[in-house]
């Protein structure tokens, strides 16, 4: 038996707005980067200790960045693998998704990158867990609806 992959069209879209977590991405590495050799944090120090961090605004700054990036690479697995699976099914609200949820984690990260934690959640930021919860109930619809179609 012998089956034919159709890619769904619009797919294109999903491929654009993944690729668009790329740039997130390298730019929260590079600032990372610059937050670093402005507080003086050593590689391989992960973080600026609580006390380093208390001290020097820089410092502090830097451990923002460091963990804006970081909840980045936590989350992104679940982006990347609910998307494709909605684009299955429904590739233009895949596409959206992930280009809100982008631009959510841009918020994000600008409000961290103040040194004060607590700007990190604003109303910008906060639409990128929606669009998770949402791409993880899409994905599941995709999913269901594959297994009813047989495929």
């Amino acid at each position: 038996m012998s089956s034919t992959l159709v890619v769904p069209q619009g797919i294109s879209y999903v491929a654009g707005a993944l690729l668009s977590t790329s740039f997130l991405l390298v730019w929260q590495g590079l600032t990372v980067n610059r937050t670093r050799k402005a507080a003086g944090i050593p590689y391989p120090q992960l973080y600026a200790e609580k006390s380093e961090a208390a001290a020097s605004p820089a410092a502090m700054k830097f451990n923002c960045a460091q963990r804006a990036h970081q909840n980045t690479l936590e989350n992104i697995p679940t982006i990347y693998l609910t998307s494709l699976l909605t684009s299955l099914k429904y590739p233009k609200i895949a596409a959206v998704a992930v280009g809100i949820w982008t631009v959510s984690r841009i918020a994000y990260s600008r409000g961290y990158l103040t040194g004060n934690p607590d700007k990190r959640i604003n109303p910008i930021g906060l639409s990128g867990s929606l669009v998770t919860v949402g791409l993880i109930g899409s994905s599941a619809f995709a999913v269901y609806q594959l297994i009813v179609e047989g495929i």
